[in-house]
């Protein structure tokens, strides 16, 4: 009798591996560290809240999990963080929800400095290690808003298209290398800072906080569900697996079809 089809995929196994998750504390960043954890890797767990990573730290474990205390949106401090990893996993964000107008200049500044120019420095200094060792994985956690845009967060859709076309720069110059780089693109996540936007949103649309899950965030999605963390660090792991070995430059809709219109 043949195989099934699944007795032929490897799992995921990422032992020996060192993986640096930024946004790591909370959210999808806290579920892709403890997914790779159960792989076998060891994770740079990187984020501005402290009591986050620690808690982190306690619930995976001290040698599984090396928190690492840093404001990405400083520049300056990303040339602290370590450099030797295989893969890295660009997750942290921010949101501020207001029209082009209203919108303040120095938060446009501080989302594209933390979404967008902090992975571009945080590749820029890992992949000399990942080439030496002929394997890596960049996993950028873009967003739907990075396929299409939304009215009133012009910094945040700003900052995921540019870490798109980052993205795919990386898979063609890291394909000879070993490396592969892809976008992981889900709606709305239930996390701490969609939770945030929630309030953030009633404002500007002028309705209640109740109605804006549906006739914001889910509108226009045919699933009418938030994507849960978990989903998205399946995903993450799936692009670190051999399964995905020739899979680069892509971007992965996970938005309950809200591309798809």
């Amino acid at each position: 009798m043949p195989p099934s089809p699944s007795a032929s995929v490897a799992p995921v196994d990422l032992s020996g591996r060192r993986a640096l998750v930024t946004g790591a504390a909370s959210g999808i960043g806290a579920a892709i560290a403890e997914r790779f954890v159960a792989a076998g890797a060891v994770v740079v767990a990187v984020d501005r809240d402290d009591t986050g990573l620690k808690e982190l730290a306690g619930r995976l474990g001290e040698g599984a999990v090396e928190p690492v205390l840093a404001n990405l949106a400083d520049l300056d401090t990303i040339a602290d963080l370590p450099t030797d990893v295989d893969i890295l996993v660009n997750n942290a964000g921010i949101q501020h929800v207001a029209p082009i107008e209203e919108f303040p200049v120095e938060a446009f500044e501080l989302i594209l400095d933390l979404m967008l120019h902090a992975p571009f420095r945080l590749v820029r200094q890992s992949l000399p290690h990942m080439y030496a060792r002929g394997w890596g994985r960049v996993v950028n956690v873009s967003s739907a808003h990075g396929l299409r845009a939304s009215a009133y967060k012009s910094a945040y859709v700003t900052a995921k298209h540019g870490l798109e076309g980052l993205s795919k720069v990386i898979a063609l110059e890291g394909a000879a290398h070993g490396v592969t780089s892809n976008c992981l693109n889900p709606g709305y996540v239930r996390t701490p800072l969609v939770e945030k936007q929630i309030a953030d949103q009633a404002v500007t649309h002028g309705i209640p906080e109740d109605e804006v899950v549906e006739k914001v965030m889910l509108e226009g999605m045919a699933v009418k569900r938030l994507v849960e963390p978990g989903e998205v660090a399946e995903l993450a792991a799936f692009l670190c697996g051999p399964a995905s070995a020739s899979v680069t430059g892509a971007s992965f809709a996970m938005d309950g079809g809200w591309t798809a219109r």
